[in-house]
């Protein structure tokens, strides 16, 4: 999303008419980062037109000078959230790019995990939304994989890498932890359940390594990058 004056309207054509002078101070970009601030606070279901008013101090209506609905103003944080990822150099390891990209993306997450969600899974077509589909075909195309094929590739390795940043975000006791104490609680609970593989998978269902997990799938998606195609891969 390019940058937005004061005076610019969404480009959706929110409703028409000048703002009160008494809300003066709102801007695209003021109400955005506003949305952010809940949503780094409570979750991107608190977010709607009252809950980011409150936050500016205005009354709801007024939003609708600068975003269309809910919805654009969702896409507009999501996007402002992705105009901080700073594609890497390519360099002549492929290896090294798609960790790179990888590692990159796992940043401008966890600078704000509770927008995770919307950052990562919402449908944006924007220049700055399609930025790091291209730098990623880009690298794809290197390995020798024809458009299809490399689109193919791009959207396994997206969907592995997105289930692994979601679960990071995301992540709770039950699932997994790094605190001994939780560990042990949990590992006891697996270890009670009678079931023979959860039982014997306790000490590892029941610790959570974000750095490993996430080492763990860049690894894989690394290798599903550079496996050498068939002669029947697209």
């Amino acid at each position: 999303m390019n940058a937005m004056t004061d005076a610019t309207p969404s480009p959706r054509q929110p409703r028409r008419g000048r703002p009160p002078k008494a809300q003066a101070q709102l801007s695209r970009t003021a109400i955005r980062e506003a949305a952010l601030s809940v949503i780094d606070a409570e979750g991107t279901d608190a977010v709607s037109m009252r809950s980011v008013s409150r936050v500016l101090g205005v009354d709801a209506k007024s939003l609708y000078h600068y975003v269309e609905d809910k919805d654009d103003l969702l896409d507009a944080v999501a996007e402002h959230v992705l105009e901080q990822l700073r594609l890497p150099e390519p360099t002549d390891s492929i290896d090294r790019d798609v960790r790179a990209w990888a590692n990159e993306f796992r940043r401008i997450t966890l600078a704000h995990p509770q927008a995770a969600t919307l950052v990562l899974t919402r449908q944006l077509s924007s220049t700055v939304a399609l930025a790091p589909v291209e730098g990623i075909l880009t690298v794809l195309r290197r390995t020798g994989r024809s458009p299809e094929g490399a689109v193919h590739l791009m959207r396994t390795l997206l969907a592995t890498l997105i289930g692994t940043l979601l679960r990071e975000a995301a992540a709770g006791p039950t699932f997994g932890s790094e605190d001994p104490t939780q560990i042990a609680e949990r590992q006891a609970t697996l270890e009670g359940s009678g079931l023979p593989q959860i039982e014997l998978a306790a000490p590892f269902l029941a610790r959570f390594d974000r750095d490993r997990e996430f080492d763990f799938t860049v690894d894989l998606i690394v290798r599903l990058a550079t496996t050498p195609i068939s002669p029947t891969t697209p």
